[in-house]
C-alpha cells in the first residue's frame, strides 16, 4: 500500500545525529507505518479525533519544541540527572516516546497505552541500534517506554521526558484536529469543546519557561483546555514551568470568561 509506505515523519533534529538515526529507522519501517495507519482507521471507526501518523508527527514536533524551550531555561532532563547522559539523549527519549505512544490504537482504544508498550518493546532495540550500544540503548528504551505509558489518563510521569510527551499529546488540538466527532453529528461537551479550539501557539515565556496561548472561538473550549490539557499538566514536573492562557476570539459571543489561565 503506497499510502503506508509513503508516510514520512519530519521534525527538526538541529544536528542531533542520534535523533537523525532514530527518524531514519522509523521512516524505513513499514510495520510501524502500518500500525499508525491502523490506529487512524480505528479512531475513525470510533468517531474519535485523528490518531493517524499525522497526529504522531504533530505530537513529536510539539514535544521537541517543548523540550528545547525547557532545556534552554535550565530544566534538567531526567536522563541527564539520573543516567549522566545529555540533553540530546533526552531528545531521543522524547521523540521515541512520541513516535510510538499510540501504536496500541491499532489494537483497541481501551488500554491502548499498554498495548503500545508491548509493540514498542519489540521495536525499540532495533530502532536505536544504529545510535546506541548497550547498556545505553536499554536505558533509552526504558525511558521511552516510561514516556509512552505516561500519556494515559492516570499516567503520573516521574520524568521530565515522560511529562513532555504527556503534555505534547494533549496539545494536539489546533485548527480542527479534534473536530471529527462534532462534524459527524456527535454533539457532546467533548466534541463541542474540541470544535472551539482555533489555534495553539507555543513560545518561550517570561516568568515561566514555556508560554502556551490557545485561541478559542467559543467558551466551550475551556473544557478542552482545563479537562484535556490541564489534567495532563497538573501534578507533573512541568506544571510550574508552563503557563497556559486561553482567549476567546469570537466577536459576538457573550464572554463569560474572556481569559482562562491554568
Amino acid at each position: 500500500m503506497s499510502a503506508i509506505s509513503d508516510i514520512t515523519i519530519r521534525a527538526p533534529t538541529r544536528g542531533n545525529r542520534k535523533l537523525e538515526k532514530l527518524f531514519a529507522a522509523v521512516n524505513s519501517d513499514d510495520q510501524i507505518k502500518a500500525w499508525w495507519h491502523a490506529a487512524g482507521v480505528n479512531a475513525e471507526r470510533l468517531d474519535m479525533s485523528d490518531h493517524s501518523w499525522v497526529h504522531i508527527q504533530i505530537v513529536t514536533n510539539i514535544a521537541l519544541r517543548l523540550a528545547r524551550l525547557l532545556f534552554r531555561r535550565g530544566i534538567q532532563p531526567s536522563v541527564v540527572k539520573d543516567h549522566g547522559m545529555t540533553a540530546r539523549d533526552a531528545e531521543v527519549v522524547i521523540a521515541a516516546g512520541s513516535l510510538l505512544h499510540c501504536l496500541g490504537m491499532a489494537i483497541h482504544r481501551t488500554d491502548h497505552e499498554r498495548y503500545s508498550l508491548f509493540l514498542a518493546a519489540d521495536k525499540l532495540p532495533a530502532l536505536l541500534a544504529s545510535a546506541y550500544d548497550d547498556p545505553e540503548r536499554t536505558l533509552i528504551a526504558a525511558e521511552a517506554m516510561h514516556a509512552i505509558i505516561s500519556h494515559r489518563t492516570q499516567g503520573k510521569p516521574f520524568t521530565v521526558e515522560g511529562a513532555i510527551v504527556r503534555v505534547a499529546d494533549a496539545l494536539d488540538m489546533a485548527q480542527g484536529r479534534a473536530r471529527v466527532p462534532f462534524e459527524a453529528g456527535h454533539a457532546n461537551i467533548h466534541s463541542l469543546s474540541a470544535y472551539a479550539i482555533e489555534d495553539v501557539t507555543i513560545s518561550a515565556g517570561r516568568e515561566k519557561a514555556v508560554r502556551v496561548e490557545i485561541a478559542m472561538s467559543n467558551s466551550a473550549g475551556i473544557f478542552q483546555v482545563d479537562e484535556g490539557l490541564g489534567s495532563k499538566l497538573r501534578g507533573t514536573l512541568l506544571e510550574e514551568h508552563i503557563e497556559v492562557i486561553a482567549r476567546i476570539e469570537a466577536e459576538h459571543e457573550k464572554r463569560l470568561v474572556p481569559i482562562f489561565r491554568l
